[in-house]
């Protein structure tokens, strides 16, 4: 195994598994480290969608409880029945919108200075989110109508292009459309378990012919660190949220947005060229 390529994995899953469920783009910072890392090309395109799998797999067991209840409740449960509904039909429109323009996305968008202007404009209306008045409709997961649930799905689909954040996009659309800081927050992690395995099994398809056997145990770098900083990260956000609101991160995703751009406009990195 190449020790740089093994350090590659390393630094990225980290940075997967850090920045996954915070609003800040998971996307956008691997896009950004992976070009200054030199990690680039259609194979580390799939390595970057595929390690995601550890970052789910790390809300699944964090949430172990809730998701073993729905599934043995489903069957009789009416609250199961409801959460699940609503569950999929928020991720209907990311497959939607993604399997029509995700190609074009990837091909025209996924460039740091894409990434850099949705930071900033994701950052703004963050604060934007967090001052107005908050009519709270849903305090908890389960108290969500099937309409909300649906909006945020629709929110979701900004995350298509990178820079904006998945759970940037449904955490602060949940705010947005009536849901508590937890609702919001809890339902982004939930949202985000079809929507990445899909994502995953969609770039294992798209990049069968170029994955080989001697990738696995680059790949099983990415995927383990992802994991395990995932699980630190969920925690600390759960933790985080009881208290603070989500301003300290629309502010970094502002910072690291101008520094992207500063850096380009001073010819420091010439991050027009960098490629996925």
């Amino acid at each position: 195994m190449d020790f740089w390529v093994a350090f590659q994995a390393l630094i990225l899953g980290i940075v997967e598994g850090l920045t996954e469920f915070l609003p800040i783009s998971s996307t956008g910072h691997l896009i950004v480290v992976g070009d200054l890392l030199g990690f680039n090309g259609e194979k580390a395109t799939a390595f970057k969608i595929i390690i995601q799998l550890g970052a789910i797999l790390a809300v699944i067991w964090e949430f172990r409880a809730k998701v073993l209840g729905v599934v043995v409740g489903l069957p009789s449960d009416p609250n199961a029945q409801r959460f699940t509904f609503n569950l999929l039909l928020a991720f209907i429109p990311a497959v939607i919108f993604g399997l029509a323009f995700a190609d074009l996305i990837e091909h025209w968008l996924f460039n740091p200075i894409t990434v850099a202007m949705a930071l900033i404009i994701g950052g703004i209306i963050m604060l934007w989110a967090e001052k107005r008045e908050h009519a709270i409709k849903a305090e908890t997961v389960d108290d969500m109508t099937w309409k909300l649930a649906l909006k945020v799905g629709l929110a979701q689909c900004l995350a298509l292009i990178p820079g904006t954040s998945r759970s940037g996009a449904t955490i602060i659309g949940g705010l947005v459309f009536g849901l508590s800081r937890k609702a919001a927050t809890e339902f982004s992690f939930f949202l985000a378990m079809p929507t990445m395995v899909a994502a995953t099994v969609y770039s294992l398809v798209k990049y069968r012919d170029i994955l080989q056997i001697s990738d696995l145990p680059i790949f099983a770098i990415g995927f383990v660190s992802t994991f395990i900083v995932a699980m630190i990260t969920v925690r600390a956000l759960l933790k985080f949220i009881t208290s603070h609101s989500y301003a300290v991160f629309a502010w970094y995703r502002i910072a690291f947005g101008l520094v992207i751009l500063a850096t380009w406009q001073l010819h420091l990195i010439d991050w027009s060229t960098a490629q996925p």
